[in-house]
């Protein structure tokens, strides 16, 4: 029978992968240490060998009369006289004491006899003369085979370990040995610039064709090449330092899109035991393969993922890496690229929570284009997920996150949850309200109102409408409301720990929007409460004005919604707009207008059956005074709330005439919208918008100065009156710097040396136009005058 060789196996890549890296690194650590200790060990031999070879040419010999003269009465007692001895016996003795041996030598004394002798010779031949050590046999290993059994007894059977595979072992690392001498004694040749160029560009291309070929391979064939996955994973460690960071950004983007298209359109749950054990067909068998393989390279491919982001976030280099710390970035970048793409593209398949937990802290990430990137993938995420499956786990680590950070997020972390594709969904009441309208008719009921055949064909119709439910892929209206429901759970239990928590924080304005968004969905139980909070925080005077007005913009929205049915009138929240508008101008404010305007629309247009006739003339008035100190677009939008309005509350159309209504005099001045006597004033501002330079400001202005028809002359075009307030600010708007609508192109003529454009400007700007040229001409010779003066002093 022949033996087994004990050989040591090559570790799999996946074993290396599961190793942790502290065991690679103390294995690591151990051989080096090893080699050292070795090293040393030899260094210290070789300077004991040079330092006695050393001393035994300096130290002189001791001559053998001393030795005799130690002792002297014993060496006359047994020594011999000489008178006795012959002369051949005596000439005979002098020569031995010449070549006497050790026994004779002092012991004390390492010095050899013939000193004088070695003296002359080198050290490479007394080395050579040094007696070697010989090197004891290895003591045979026995191996332990099969007993023979006998009649009697049992015979043991043994045989001698072969020691080839040894020998061959040693040959094979002496040659590697010898291999990485030659390395180190013979240096590569240096290249130049332009080689070193040439070389890397051919060396990237090659890679860049093979990973074309393994991906193509794959995606003509995913089941039977799903094992190209693992050779092209495998370039992820690249370690050709000339071309590594590109060759793993590529095999990243690349294994992205295989598996984006490879991937089934369901999750792959994992086989029980009693499917494992049951004979199926080869059909079954070989997808039941395929989707074991893509489950365990989808896996190890996120692992890898983490594993880079990780590196760049804890700036550590390995050993063994040929990347250096600023590309780390660039890889951690790709990574978080990769995985926000599957995030969005993959949200039914497995693992997407755990992508979900990398890409949410991501989002608060210091780099901006990280942050920004991991933001925009939940977005997407949010805008396409119609049942809030995905959504559900998004926005519970969003919450995590902002509870464990102690409310120390970026804003546009919880930005994004007004992404949340919930606003026309009803929120019930009650859990009952919540339950799903389907109901089964129960075992009393059956026996009460069916005979016996009924009852057994009714239990047939109800087992099929269950399994069709159970098999429906179709989006159930019970479970998304339930989804939402859970959602809008976990956003208002956010937003109300950071208001009552966190009132200072950065994330207030992102909390007053989502409760504006979202507050229509809040239960009526906490509206009282929400409504103190907020006329809390509003008095307060800690917010800015556009954070105060999401504020007012939250409170209406409450009370447009479910909250209609409260006798509450906001007093406070009105007088607190009316007093503040004039705080807009052309200015930096002038994009808080379109906040404005929401607020106006839900506070007067929405409730227009609670606001009286006062307040809706003081807003008209002060409305039409704001308009002449924004841009164009917001002027238009303050113009159409106005136009809307004067429809709302006819009564209104008294501002278009100079006759009083009423006693009292009117005081602009005055915050309080009820008593301001708006009624006993004119909106004269009209007449300077109808000479304004926009063109739809004048149409807007001539059509409230006619009354607002709907019809003739003064009546406005579709493409105006169809559009909201809102609309017709961003349509209008100039954030691109350019004038819309555009100015129609017109040659000036020169005359008089000043460029004539009477064509395109009326009287107003033709002389202001003019004036402007003098000022210019004046300013020009005053400058050339003090420029004069400073050359002759």
């Amino acid at each position: 029978m022949k033996p087994r060789r004990h050989t040591k196996r090559v570790p799999s890549f996946r074993k290396l992968l599961k190793t942790s890296k502290v065991k690679l690194e103390n294995k690591l650590k151990n051989r080096q240490y090893k080699q050292q200790s070795t090293a040393k060990k030899y260094r210290k031999e070789q300077r004991k060998l040079r330092q006695a070879v050393k001393d035994a040419a300096a130290k002189t010999p001791v001559p053998l009369e001393v030795y005799k003269k130690k002792h002297p009465e014993k060496e006359e007692e047994t020594a011999l006289p000489l008178d006795m001895m012959d002369e051949d016996d005596l000439q005979l003795m002098e020569e031995l004491a010449q070549k006497a041996s050790f026994v004779t030598r002092d012991l004390s004394s390492s010095e050899p006899v013939h000193a004088k002798k070695r003296k002359h010779e080198s050290v490479i031949e007394k080395y050579e003369k040094m007696p070697r050590r010989m090197q004891a046999e290895p003591e045979k290993e026995l191996i332990h085979l099969l007993p023979i059994k006998d009649k009697c007894r049992i015979i043991p059977q043994t045989m001698e370990k072969p020691v080839q595979e040894e020998e061959e072992d040693e040959e094979s690392e002496a040659e590697a040995a010898a291999l990485v001498t030659q390395a180190v004694e013979e240096p590569l040749p240096v290249l130049t610039t332009e080689e070193l160029i040439v070389y890397r560009r051919k060396k990237l291309q090659e890679k860049k064709v093979h990973i074309a070929a393994l991906a193509s391979a794959v995606l003509a064939d995913p089941e039977n090449n799903i094992k190209k996955l693992k050779e092209l994973r495998s370039m992820l460690m690249e370690q050709d330092p000339n071309v590594a960071v590109i060759v793993r950004k590529l095999v990243m983007i690349s294994l992205m899109e295989i598996f984006k298209d490879i991937t089934p359109s369901y999750k792959i749950r994992p086989l029980t035991e009693i499917e494992k054990n049951m004979k199926v067909r080869k059909e079954t068998q070989k997808l039941r393969e395929f989707e074991e393989g893509l489950v365990s390279q989808y896996k190890f491919y996120l692992e890898n993922l983490e594993q880079c982001v990780k590196d760049w976030k804890q700036r550590k280099l390995k050993k063994s890496n040929v990347i250096s710390l600023k590309a780390y970035k660039g890889l951690a970048e790709v990574a978080v690229k990769c995985l926000s793409e599957l995030l969005v593209s993959l949200p039914h398949f497995n693992f997407h929570n755990n992508i979900i937990v990398l890409i949410v802290p991501l989002m608060n990430d210091a780099s901006k284009q990280i942050s920004e990137m991991c933001c925009d993938a939940v977005k997407n995420l949010f805008k396409q997920d119609k049942l809030g499956v995905a959504s559900v786990g998004v926005v519970k680590v969003i919450s995590g996150l902002v509870k464990s950070r102690n409310y120390d997020v970026r804003p546009e972390v919880l930005m994004t949850l007004l992404h949340l594709r919930i606003k026309d969904v009803e929120v019930k009441k009650d859990a009952e309200d919540i339950a799903p309208k389907k109901r089964f008719m129960s075992y009393k009921e059956k026996r009460k109102n069916l005979s016996r055949m009924q009852r057994k064909w009714k239990k047939a119709e109800e087992k099929l409408e269950r399994e069709l439910l159970e098999v429906e892929a179709s989006e159930s209206t019970e479970k998304k409301l339930k989804l939402h429901t859970e959602i809008l759970n976990v956003v208002f239990l956010t937003y109300f720990r950071i208001l009552k928590k966190a009132q200072k924080s950065p994330l207030l304005p992102a909390v007053l929007e989502g409760l504006a968004k979202f507050a229509h969905l809040i239960n009526l139980e906490f509206f009282d409460d929400l409504l103190v909070v907020l006329h809390s925080l509003l008095m307060s005077e800690v917010l800015t004005y556009r954070e105060s007005l999401h504020c007012i913009l939250s409170a209406f929205h409450i009370l447009s919604g479910q909250g209609d049915v409260l006798n509450i009138d906001p007093l406070k929240f009105y007088t607190h707009i009316y007093k503040t508008l004039f705080k807009l101008h052309a200015g930096a404010t002038n994009e808080d207008v379109a906040i404005v305007l929401q607020c106006l629309d839900v506070m007067l247009t929405k409730r227009r059956k609670q606001v009286s006739q006062q307040r809706a003339l003081a807003f008209i008035k002060r409305l039409s005074t704001l308009a002449l100190h924004v841009l164009p677009n917001s002027s238009i939008g303050i113009l159409a709330t106005n136009r809307t309005l004067m429809h709302n509350f006819p009564k209104t159309d008294l501002l278009l005439d100079n006759e009083s209504q009423g006693s009292g005099l009117y005081l602009p001045e005055l915050e309080e919208p009820e008593y301001c006597n708006a009624q006993n004033t004119a909106l004269w501002e009209l007449h300077i918008l109808r000479r304004h330079y926009h063109p739809v400001v004048q149409k807007f202005a001539a059509h409230l100065v006619a009354g607002s028809p709907s019809e003739g002359s003064g009546a406005l075009g579709p493409e105006l009156s169809r559009r909201s307030p809102s609309e017709l600010f961003e349509a209008y708007s100039m954030k691109e710097m350019t004038f819309n609508p555009q100015i129609a192109s017109v040659t000036p003529r020169k005359k008089g040396g000043i460029l004539r454009t009477e064509s395109f400007l009326n009287e107003d700007l033709r002389e202001l136009f003019h004036t402007e040229l003098r000022k210019a001409a004046v300013q020009g010779t005053l400058d050339f005058a003090k420029h004069l003066n400073a050359s002759v002093s």
